[in-house]
């Protein structure tokens, strides 16, 4: 999602289905049904009516309020940031010089340095902007917050108010030119291509109706925010090539190019995988009509954001993904951890009922779900259940998530007032 680069803020935001028990054993889940013949009566419901339109409001008529997009037509140079395209020439060029570096002179204590890095600062997005101040999928008590807030600066990501907002406008006009990252308009530009330009005016102007009450409550937040531009490059730069040079006894050099600069650089092309490969290839298990996908490589490079179909379905829901599956999914691994620890609770998920209702009425039938008679009953179920909300949230407390939304959602380890 976002960092500043040379001074100027710039944004850079963001199967097979297994059963886990607590252990983490994972199992698969038993399907005697073929995927041919799901997607076949998913696709005869759909025929006979019974299936509703995703694109449809609760009164049944159309609605494309905020599906319209309009791409622009040829660039122009005056739309481009400049500033940008040569801080990610450096960045990408210097980050090559850092693999070769790390290959041939660097310490192995050097690159385990960068990677433990890596995974603090992927943390700081994944657990930290993302799923608890973004999607306010859980609850985190001070100390975790001083530590997700202090690792989401190490990840140089912008701040975590500017990455909220426009995650939140991402996830409510996805594909649409109020979308910062509109995967519609290709791979390079959805990776990133969108920072080398300027914002098209629609996300501005959307991104000024979404609700941030909630981040300029938190010290926290306020605190990154009002200090970011002094933060950031020492806990990004300074601090771990310092360490790599005087504390691992590296040479500067290789502390710079490794620890920070090809650290970095890595980090940021693997959140950038979220917006452009997870809306592009993969499967859509829970909703075929919208953009992102579920794909398993993104899942562990980005440390298990890459359940995206689901997690756009379901945005509130703290694992991001049906399963817990920690070998794709890191970041649920720690939250886990950290509920026991007593750190974070009112884990937000979603039952299996709701998750296998939608699964049949927008799914594209590559969720290995049931049996024939279990798909017949859940439909008979859903025929006779309230409507489901179709609406594009970006998480628990959006204005348009209905009560029956937070009543279906199921809590784990809430606090005790």
């Amino acid at each position: 999602m976002a960092p500043n680069v040379l001074g100027n803020t710039i944004i850079l935001t963001e199967a097979c289905i297994e059963k886990s028990d607590d252990n983490n054993n994972s199992q698969k889940i038993s399907c005697n049904k073929s995927k041919s013949s799901l997607n076949q009566t998913i696709n005869n419901n759909h025929q006979n009516g019974i299936i509703l339109n995703k694109t449809s409001n609760h009164n049944g008529q159309a609605d494309n309020s905020s599906k319209t997009l309009e791409i622009p037509g040829k660039l122009k140079v005056k739309n481009f940031v400049w500033r940008n395209i040569i801080a990610f020439i450096y960045l990408h060029t210097a980050a090559l010089y850092g693999l070769y570096l790390a290959i041939t002179s660097a310490k192995i204590i050097t690159f385990l340095f960068a990677y433990v890095l890596a995974v603090f600062g992927g943390l700081g997005i994944t657990a930290g902007a993302h799923r608890l101040w973004a999607h306010k999928s859980y609850k985190a008590k001070w100390p975790l917050r001083l530590f997700l807030m202090l690792c989401q600066t190490l990840a140089f990501q912008n701040s975590i108010y500017e990455w909220v907002r426009d995650h939140r406008v991402h996830h409510k006009f996805t594909d649409t030119n109020a979308d910062p990252h509109n995967a519609k308009r290709g791979f390079f530009f959805s990776h990133i291509g969108w920072l080398m330009l300027r914002k098209h005016p629609d996300v501005k102007n959307k991104g000024s109706t979404i609700d941030m009450t909630d981040l300029e409550s938190d010290a926290f937040v306020m605190f990154q925010k009002k200090y970011y531009l002094i933060m950031m490059p020492i806990i990004t730069f300074i601090i771990p090539t310092m360490t790599g040079c005087y504390v691992l006894g590296d040479s500067l050099k290789n502390s710079w190019y490794v620890v920070a600069i090809f650290r970095y650089t890595i980090s940021l092309n693997f959140t950038w995988l979220v917006n452009s490969y997870a809306h592009i290839w993969g499967t859509k298990p829970y909703d075929k009509s919208i953009s992102p996908t579920n794909t398993k490589l993104v899942g562990i490079l980005a440390i298990g954001e890459g359940w995206h179909n689901y997690h756009h379905v379901f945005p509130w829901d703290y694992k991001t993904a049906e399963v817990q599956t920690y070998t794709t999914n890191w970041t649920l691994y720690f939250i886990n951890l950290w509920a026991k620890w007593g750190l974070a609770y009112d884990l937000k998920t979603v039952s299996e009922e709701i998750i296998q209702k939608r699964v049949l009425r927008t799914g594209d039938g590559s969720h290995p779900c049931t049996t024939e008679n279990d798909v017949q009953q859940k439909l008979l179920d859903y025929i006779n259940s309230a409507a489901e909300n179709d609406e594009h949230l970006w998480g628990w407390d959006d204005k348009d998530m209905t009560e029956a939304d937070k009543l279906d959602a199921q809590i784990l380890n809430q606090k005790n007032v």
